[in-house]
């Protein structure tokens, strides 16, 4: 397939193919790699005994228990299942960003290497594009056309239009009803309190989450030196900056932002990492994988 020799360098999933995407938190369809999920199926793995309680189904209730201690008992099982995975790709106007690669380029890699990871442990994994809105959204499903029709995805995704990421998350969280592993792959260019706020609104709902900022190299450093026309690549407005200027304030404006995200998702319980589209997608990926292998 065309799409996958692009995206899926077979050097890099040979490297990649050694870590797992192991969820931190007991979520549904995975549990500390087990894949034992704490919600009760019919399974004829037997977990433990519960009381009656009223609305639950009179089937299952256990009459040999109920002889034995006259009391209404049903039995639990635990369900062996996988992990669902949304993978979120921002799109968005400002993504089309960088000189040799541009941020949705690498995006586009990250997004396809995930997916591919997940698909091969044999877990669901789904993708949903945006910029002001939801563009495209596949559910997750661990079947070959899934991830084929992801790779379809990925491939055309174009950047474009302007930034609506916390309206957009705060939608998402809504859509995503059950409970799994959602990655954030975006410049994150929007409020920041509102960004985080409807990051929230996905751990409220018991959902994990893994952020990969991503950055051009030069919106960290600022390495410009002429006076220069900036255009904005989302709404197209433009701007005459001196950059010897304004470099010191730009600079310290941006490392606030940054440890802005760093501290509010930390203490949210989410995974936070910053990707620059100079350091090559596998290799940030592969220091992020093996560092979250330390810490399950």
């Amino acid at each position: 397939m065309i799409i996958s020799k692009k995206y899926l360098n077979p050097e890099v999933l040979a490297r990649l193919s050694r870590l797992d995407i192991k969820a931190r938190l007991v979520v549904e369809g995975f549990m500390s790699g087990l894949h034992l999920s704490p919600y009760k199926g019919f399974s004829q793995e037997f977990a433990d005994y519960r009381q009656y309680m009223p609305g639950d189904e009179p089937k299952r209730i256990d009459w040999k228990a109920y002889g034995r201690s006259d009391r209404f008992y049903i039995k639990e099982y635990q369900e062996e299942t996988n992990l669902r995975a949304y993978i979120l790709l921002d799109k968005s106007g400002s993504m089309g960003y960088g000189r040799k690669i541009n941020k949705l380029e690498y995006a586009k890699y990250l997004s396809a290497s995930l997916a591919y990871m997940l698909f091969k442990q044999k877990d669901s994994v789904g993708i949903a594009t945006f910029d002001t809105k939801i563009r495209e959204i596949v559910p997750p499903s661990s079947k070959r056309s899934n991830f084929t029709q992801i790779l379809k995805i990925i491939d055309k995704a174009a950047p474009s239009g302007e930034t609506s990421l916390s309206n957009i998350l705060f939608q998402l969280a809504q859509k995503l009803k059950r409970r799994g592993l959602v990655i954030l792959i975006s410049d994150l260019f929007d409020e920041p309190e509102t960004v985080v706020k409807a990051l929230r609104s996905f751990r409220c709902r018991k959902h994990e989450i893994i952020v990969f900022h991503t950055l051009d190299i030069d919106e960290y450093k600022f390495p410009f030196n002429k006076s220069a026309i900036f255009f904005d690549l989302e709404d197209n407005s433009e701007m005459i900056i001196q950059p010897n200027i304004i470099r010191a304030s730009y600079q310290k404006k941006f490392n606030e932002l940054l440890e802005f995200y760093r501290y509010r998702l930390l203490e949210s319980h989410i995974d936070y990492e910053i990707v620059y589209t100079n350091t090559p997608y596998d290799k940030a990926l592969f220091s992020y994988l093996q560092k979250r292998e330390r810490l399950l």
